[in-house]
């Protein structure tokens, strides 16, 4: 069953990329264009610090699956094209592992074929530290995800019903690992209420996996008989109103959710993200063409990721901190409500063309 339950959330991510390339709230975000700010490719690195992390690129490829004989071919070739452009690349939900050691494979494949790569393991926040560190072990994790999904378990109807311990879990995991724990969203954002939450809990970093990539309600409520869930699709805060929402956090955030092209990496290192995952159009591009289609595509996202830090006088991604945004639309209403003064993001460069300075890591 949970072989089929894998299969089937593949099936469904991937016929919901194909429906909604539209408009997300990214698109409320714009970087105020200077003529002259531009600087010379070969001075750009787009390497990334941030909690004692070091990644290469701020680019990641996100959680997907694992559990079943197909999505351990999906896990192989993501572990390949992770190798090929040396992205760090996070494994899906380890729980059937537990269920079933048989399918440990379909995870550890994502070591073996990257085994110099970053990797991260990914547990839910039920997990015992004992399991929490098999995890780690199996991978040969570089750091652990703990994901929390309320949203989803509320929907799936084979999901968890009782909340009420999974803060005090994520503690104990966090002080019983000895890799950084990042606490994952998947699709409904983290506000900010939560990450400082987390930062208590002695979590290291916040991935806050906002609304706007894949839906897990809409996903689970396409496997109940009666569908009767369908008003929770859209349920959370889109990614870019949790980057918003996190300006001072108190942990590095990474960002994930509803990320389309390397101008939405961009908006989100802009707004303070210290990495971007992305999971489900990395997918149907690897179904629809294989490795080698999704390795051509993580390739040219970081050429024209260091691209447009050229463009914007960028040397690091840390710098596009510095750069002008304008916040406009649905996600201007959000931050007024939240308190946020999204003026102060249009002049951060200080109001002058080519104000090229290196913030080094961000944290």
């Amino acid at each position: 069953m949970i072989a089929d339950r894998k299969d089937d959330h593949v099936r469904l991510a991937v016929e919901q990329q194909q429906q909604h390339h539209g408009r997300n709230q990214f698109d409320d975000v714009s970087f105020v264009h200077h003529a002259l700010a531009g600087i010379d490719r070969e001075d750009v690195c787009l390497a990334t610090g941030f909690a004692g992390i070091s990644w290469r690129v701020p680019l990641y490829i996100n959680a997907m699956t694992g559990g079943s004989q197909r999505t351990g071919a999906i896990n192989r070739d993501l572990g390949i094209a992770a190798r090929e452009t040396g992205v760090p690349i996070a494994s899906g939900s380890m729980s059937a592992y537990f269920k079933d050691p048989d399918c440990a494979g379909t995870f550890s494949v994502l070591r073996e074929q990257n085994p110099d790569g970053f990797v991260l393991a990914n547990v839910n926040a039920t997990a015992s530290v004992d399991r929490a560190r098999r995890a780690v072990d199996l991978l040969r994790a570089d750091a652990l995800q703990i994901h929390v999904n309320t949203v989803q378990e509320t929907v799936m109807p084979e999901g968890d019903r009782s909340f009420a311990s999974w803060a005090p879990q994520i503690g104990k995991i966090a002080a019983g690992v000895d890799v950084p724990v990042i606490v994952k969203e998947v699709g409904f954002g983290l506000s900010r209420e939560t990450v400082h939450l987390l930062e208590d809990l002695g979590v290291r970093v916040a991935d806050l996996g906002g609304r706007g990539g894949t839906d897990f309600a809409r996903i689970e409520n396409g496997r109940r008989e009666l569908a009767d869930y369908a008003y929770l699709t859209g349920w959370g805060q889109s990614t870019a109103a949790c980057l918003l929402d996190a300006q001072g956090a108190p942990i590095p955030v990474l960002a994930s959710g509803g990320v389309r092209n390397p101008l939405d990496v961009a908006r989100a290192l802009a707004l303070g993200a210290s990495g971007v995952g992305v999971s489900g159009t990395f997918l149907r591009t690897l179904l629809d063409g294989g490795v080698g289609a999704l390795i051509d595509r993580i390739t040219t996202w970081l050429d024209q990721l260091a691209a447009l830090l050229t463009l914007l006088g960028a040397r690091t991604p840390a710098d596009l901190t510095h750069r002008d945004l304008v916040i406009h639309g649905g996600l201007r209403e959000f931050c007024a409500d939240r308190g946020i003064d999204t003026r102060a993001f249009a002049g951060r460069s200080g109001g002058r063309d080519g104000a090229h300075e290196t913030t080094g890591d961000r944290r």
